[in-house]
């Protein structure tokens, strides 16, 4: 009678198994085919005599797969990485892309080597409003023959309005604007004065926080929207300076009740 040793999890009825093996007689000199099929069937452990009691190697019925699965994990590592890739090129082209400040034109509300982040989803929502500090591409003459980086300004006139320069201050459509954010408070200037500028439509006039270090549209003048990047929104490097960038709040211009340009009256 052949030692039976079942290869099943605790308390599973083997009783089957044993009927089967037990039935089996081995032949001592011929092939023991009859063995093998039962055991590829029952998935059991027989110990063979001749073999000095130790059980048969297993079959090598799965070899096929496992040479397989090495390809297969690094088709999901390719695919996995392809994934990740084309979601970093989603978010960073149409959501919100990261920025270092490198120049000192928007002191203080931005220092040079912080990092912010630009908001490109709901601009096309929202349209910029006065306050709004902007990611934009350089106009191409001012840039001509240099590195295109983009700048970093404040907006303050929008489609429609007049803003004047004059007595170090800033008025749009006559009235005064209160800009506290301004390096030191320090005084807004233009190289002529009184300096005014009619705001085309679908075009911004910006600033830089730090006036005397700043070149915007007072030496280039306004800018077209299409050549916004984004509104940034987020200061979030170094780590102390988190915090989001809020847009200040203006007195209404005349006749412009939600601040910005009145629809055209017929």
């Amino acid at each position: 009678m052949l030692r039976l040793e079942s290869a099943g999890p605790p308390g599973r009825d083997d009783g089957a198994a044993r009927a089967a093996a037990e039935c089996i007689n081995w032949p001592e000199g011929g092939s023991n085919s009859a063995y093998r099929a039962v055991y590829a069937a029952l998935r059991i452990d027989v110990a063979d005599p001749r073999a000095g009691g130790r059980p048969p190697a297993p079959y090598p019925y799965t070899a096929e797969l496992v040479t397989r699965r090495p390809l297969g994990c690094l088709f999901e590592i390719v695919e996995t990485l392809v994934l990740t890739l084309i979601i970093f090129f989603v978010i960073q082209t149409f959501v919100a892309q990261p920025y270092r400040v490198e120049q000192q034109s928007m002191e203080r509300t931005l220092e040079p080597d912080q990092y912010v982040l630009v908001d490109k989803l709901t601009p096309r929502i929202d349209d910029y409003s006065r306050g709004d500090i902007v990611v934009f591409e350089p106009p191409a003459a001012w840039v001509e023959g240099g590195p295109r980086t983009p700048f970093i300004k404040r907006v303050i006139g929008l489609a429609g309005e007049t803003i004047e320069i004059k007595d170090g201050a800033v008025f749009v459509d006559g009235t005064r604007l209160e800009e506290p954010y301004t390096y030191d408070l320090q005084p807004t200037t233009a190289n002529d004065e009184p300096a005014i500028w009619v705001v085309p439509e679908d075009e911004l006039f910006v600033m830089g926080d730090h006036r005397a270090a700043s070149a915007d549209s007072r030496a280039f003048g306004t800018i077209e929207r299409s050549t916004v990047i984004g509104r940034a929104w987020l200061r979030y490097w170094p780590i102390s300076t988190l915090g989001v960038l809020p847009t200040p709040e203006y007195p209404e211009p005349p006749g412009n009740g939600d601040a910005r340009p009145s629809p055209a009256v017929p």
